[in-house]
């Protein structure tokens, strides 16, 4: 067949007007809809850079997974100062006040005052209004908990722990100036005394009652208390001093609190403290009659005198042998290094004192002595009929 304008080509048939109009129609039709189908489509718009990377996926590995924070405001970060304060609470007969440390060491009591500390409130704060008060509620539980030469799996009779004192040149009221105690161990105490039948005195009662009203005693509990004298309660607690008692203590509190600062703190002793500076605060420890088999107590110790006892009166870097530029140095890698929060602030604020507030003196001078002479008081302060 000749193709169109071939001079072979035949001459066309004639076709209806309305047949090749229609024909040509379809035929059109046909040519466009093949053409929309194989035409590739025009791209779409380019998807917008996310200015928020998505979320991560919700599944998390069981051994790292976190509760939820609450998806309320993020914490406050001023003090109580500077906020409503918290309404007391009432448990076993306590009124339990929250409070700064200001408020705390402002604090005269002439009576047992509890507080919860306000930038930590797992750390529960008892304001003793004398030495001897303070004693007779903790001493026991020193025994037990701390104090060298002492058993560790049973609680000591009143009788026994008189004369330990005793021998050692110390009063009730002297045996410790402040205490620092984990919930897990006061819970340990009020068990063994249970199991082994010994008589709690007044004040342990008290304690115990505390205690229980807070939770404290069921297992898991994870929380600190710890406790200081009064301004005046003998001539040794000066202002100064009870200042110093409260910042020792409430880094313990700190410690027993927070595992990720007691992570830390185990951390900071293997690795930024040589074998000798271990050694020579283990035998610092041991002169002050602490029960240095106890790794987590030495450790413990350790953060509290070398980071945060700033008064040559209770200790100073020669005690340890180590010299005031030392000690300076491991503060500030100390602070450089430790979890933020309230207690980092409380150690920058330290370490920004002339020399580090780390003065120095020779071990041998100490202000507080060792075990300050008894007084009759002190010595006639354990109430008849509370031993066993």
């Amino acid at each position: 067949m000749a193709r169109p304008g071939s001079a072979e080509a035949k001459p066309a048939r004639s076709v209806p007007a309305f047949a090749w109009v229609g024909g040509s129609a379809i035929g059109l039709a046909a040519v466009v809809l093949l053409i929309w189908l194989v035409w590739p489509s025009a791209p779409g718009p380019a998807p917008t850079a996310r200015l928020i990377p998505p979320a991560p996926s919700p599944v998390t590995p069981l051994a790292t997974a976190r509760p939820a924070a609450p998806s309320a405001s993020p914490p406050a970060t001023r003090s109580i100062s500077s906020a409503p304060a918290a309404a007391p609470a009432t448990v076993a007969g306590f009124v339990i006040r929250t409070a700064t440390r200001r408020q705390i060491l402002d604090d005269q009591p002439d009576r047992l005052a509890v507080f919860r500390y306000a930038a930590n409130p797992a750390i529960l704060v008892l304001d003793f209004p004398s030495l001897d008060e303070q004693g007779l509620m903790f001493d026991r539980v020193a025994a037990l908990v701390e104090k060298a030469g002492l058993p560790r799996e049973r609680v000591v009779s009143w009788v026994h722990l008189r004369a330990a004192i005793a021998a050692h040149g110390d009063t009730i009221g002297t045996y410790y100036y402040g205490n620092d105690y984990s919930a897990a161990a006061l819970a340990r105490f009020f068990a063994l005394a249970a199991a082994d039948h010994r008589t709690l005195n007044p004040q342990e009662q008290r304690l115990r009652a505390l205690l229980d009203g807070l939770g404290w005693l069921r297992p898991g509990a994870q929380a600190g208390l710890i406790t200081l004298p009064r301004e005046g309660a003998n001539r040794y607690v000066t202002r100064t001093a009870r200042d110093v008692i409260l910042t020792h203590e409430l880094s313990h509190g700190e410690f027993f609190s927070s595992p990720a600062y007691a992570a830390f703190v185990r951390r900071f002793w293997r690795v930024a403290l040589s074998g000798a500076q271990r050694d020579a605060m283990r035998r610092f420890l041991a002169g002050e009659e602490y029960d240095t088999t106890r790794h987590t107590l030495v450790v413990n110790e350790m953060q509290a005198y070398l980071m945060f006892t700033r008064n040559p009166a209770f200790f100073s870097p020669a005690d340890i042998g180590m010299t005031v530029a030392e000690r300076a140095r491991l503060q500030r890698a100390f602070a450089a290094e430790m979890p933020a929060g309230w207690l980092r602030d409380r150690l920058v604020a330290l370490n920004a004192r002339p020399n580090g507030g780390n003065p120095d003196r020779p071990a041998a001078a100490r202000a507080i002595p060792a075990h300050p002479p008894a007084t009759p008081a002190a010595a006639a302060s354990q109430p008849a009929g509370t031993s066993r």
